[in-house]
């Protein structure tokens, strides 16, 4: 199941709902009005494939907000359909209905007119002459695996007193030929080009570490052209299919942990083993407080400053974002913000406000914010030392204001 979206608006509707039979490769187009809900999912479903077929065994789609809405959950739990959802960043997983929206989309695009505001009514025609054709894996039309036959689409011959109707009719058979000629072309076309870029999956077994491709993941890092390619390796904890499965990922990962073997790449043997000592266990056993090596990066999160740490005695895939209040390491916020003056920081005056040095930092978001509402409150001294960009003729107009706080001191470590 699957919805073909933003098509231009015809009899005021613009998306389709296609759901495909995985048995027999029956298909039907729904138009809709809109991107429908979950109820409205649902209510369609009821209405036009329950009506028909009856009630599946199973439900294959995207992670796409109506399918993974608690409605739907419940829906299909209360009528004993299991959901399967496509695994993460791998649409492959509900290929056919991919499939069978290009070759509707490519059937559409030879008829439809240069507005294209009339696809609407070529839909049910292209329902009955891809449920009419034989399929490559079947061997058998949709038509006459549901039905032991295959319906009858038009009689022999066509005669009639109106030269008006025996155009109309003539002109039916011809594009039903051309339809299905078309629909067996595209699907060829298809598999050709799918197949060159596949090779048979690799045989992956319980615990075996793969490495794992970040062209879907955000990285911390400022640039992806010189992030790393591949990020792990983790451990595989379970066996979905051949071509999916589970990983063990930490915490900070918010990302589903199944993906296809096309994203993976199995690490190999460190040549030599121990060599790299065990992971350090927390500084202090009462509160889990670990040593902290260096600060990488800062950000301004719901108005809240954090920092992005990396662990001493751990890699790059642990690092993780903690408040600046956690964080107790005044020589490595000091050397980090002299290495980084554009990062946001936290200032030293007005009760530990949050001190931005220049607008841009924070993204295109906080750019309307006056520059003014971002400054700490501090004396004329502080505010031309920590603002080096002030002209000397905006210091002159400004306040005395309150004295600056003291620096809390610190040991190095923070709370993770």
């Amino acid at each position: 199941m699957d919805f073909i979206t933003d098509l231009p608006m015809s009899s005021n509707h613009n998306t389709l709902m296609v759901v495909i039979d995985r048995f027999s490769k029956m298909a039907h187009f729904i138009p809709t009005k809109h991107l429908p809900t979950a109820s409205e999912t649902a209510t369609l479903f009821i209405k036009h494939i329950f009506s028909l077929d009856g009630l599946p065994e199973s439900i294959t789609t995207d992670r796409g907000t109506q399918f993974t809405s608690h409605f739907w959950t419940a829906f299909c739990k209360g009528l004993l359909i299991q959901s399967n959802l496509s695994t993460a960043f791998h649409p492959q997983t509900n290929g056919q209905t991919e499939r069978v929206n290009g070759i509707l989309e490519q059937y559409l695009r030879c008829y439809i007119t240069h507005l294209q505001d009339n696809w609407r009514q070529y839909i049910p025609i292209a329902e009955f002459v891809y449920n009419n054709q034989k399929q490559s894996a079947t061997k058998y039309s949709p038509f006459f695996i549901n039905d032991g036959r295959h319906p009858v689409m038009l009689p022999g011959a066509i005669n009639s007193d109106t030269p008006t109707t025996d155009q109309r009719l003539k002109d039916i058979l011809q594009n039903n030929k051309i339809i299905c000629d078309n629909l067996h072309h595209a699907q060829l076309r298809h598999k050709v080009y799918a197949d060159q870029k596949r090779s048979p999956p690799p045989a992956y077994a319980l615990g075996n570490k793969v490495w794992l491709a970040t062209k879907n993941i955000k990285l911390h890092c400022p640039s992806r052209k010189l992030g790393p390619k591949f990020i792990g390796p983790f451990p595989i904890t379970k066996i979905i299919s051949p071509t999916a499965v589970q990983l063990s990922l930490p915490e900070s990962y918010k990302i589903h942990p199944v993906f296809h073997v096309s994203l993976l790449r199995l690490a190999s043997e460190d040549p030599f083993p121990g060599r790299i000592p065990p992971r350090p266990g927390p500084v202090s056993s009462d509160d889990d407080r670990y040593e902290v090596k260096d600060l990488l990066d800062s950000r301004i999160r719901r108005n809240k400053l954090e920092y992005l740490v990396r662990w001493k005695g751990y890699g790059s895939d642990e690092d993780s974002r903690v408040l600046a209040s956690e964080v107790s390491a005044p020589a490595l916020i000091r050397r980090f913000h002299k290495r980084h003056p554009d990062c946001p920081r936290r200032g030293r005056f007005g009760g530990g406000a949050v001190m931005c040095p220049r607008p841009h930092a924070l993204g295109p978001r906080f750019q309307h914010i006056p520059h003014r509402r971002t400054q700490p409150t501090t004396n004329v001294s502080s505010l031309i030392r920590w603002v080096p960009w002030l002209r000397p003729r905006k210091a002159a107009h400004a306040r005395t204001r309150q004295a600056p706080l003291a620096c809390v001191p610190g040991n190095g470590v923070a709370h993770q």
